[in-house]
């Protein structure tokens, strides 16, 4: 069997930083949506400066991700689970950017700024327009969901490859751990 490369260093460390604040994140939109009011207003500041900031790593993460080449699946994959984790990165590529575009846009059309820390703040995407607040809201909370399905489904693949197939694809992310292939 042919040894099994990683994944470049910068893309290890973007990939488990942002695997991190995206589960944070989850986190806290459930909370926002589920929590007092005193709390609520804390957990909102946290979520624009921390969905902005994994917009931002989102982006480098793609130009890196272009720059510097993938290890290759395993041979013996099956097409279908081929074809199912290239669609399932590309989804989460675009939920990566979509989810805080969207917020952003959202937060225009409701009239709310987007403050990031103390003065600063994003201007507006969109114009301030109530059905539009509404329409996008439910977008957001939609493909919020969608992420969570997809992060659910990306942790059984990684578990299956390093756990069941034990093929060396988990061991190509997880900087801890030596390929046995």
């Amino acid at each position: 069997m042919r040894t099994f490369t990683r994944f470049s260093l910068a893309l290890r460390a973007l990939h488990w930083l942002m695997a991190l604040m995206i589960l944070a994140m989850l986190f806290v939109g459930v909370g926002m949506m589920s929590t007092a009011l005193d709390a609520r207003r804390w957990l909102y500041e946290l979520h624009k400066p921390l969905g902005v900031l994994i917009l931002l790593l989102a982006a480098i993460r793609l130009i890196v991700r272009l720059v510097t080449k993938a290890p290759p699946l395993p041979a013996d994959l099956p097409a279908i689970q081929k074809f199912a984790a290239h669609a399932s990165h590309v989804l989460l590529y675009v939920l990566m950017f979509a989810l805080p575009l969207i917020g952003w846009a959202m937060l225009s059309a409701g009239g709310y700024p987007i403050s990031l820390f103390g003065s600063i703040h994003l201007p507006p995407i969109a114009p301030h327009d109530a059905a539009l607040y509404a329409l996008l809201h439910a977008v957001h909370v939609t493909l919020a969901l969608l992420l969570f399905v997809v992060v659910l489904g990306h942790l059984g693949a990684a578990l299956m490859h390093g756990l069941i197939r034990r093929d060396g694809v988990f061991s190509s992310m997880a900087s801890w751990r030596r390929s046995r292939f």
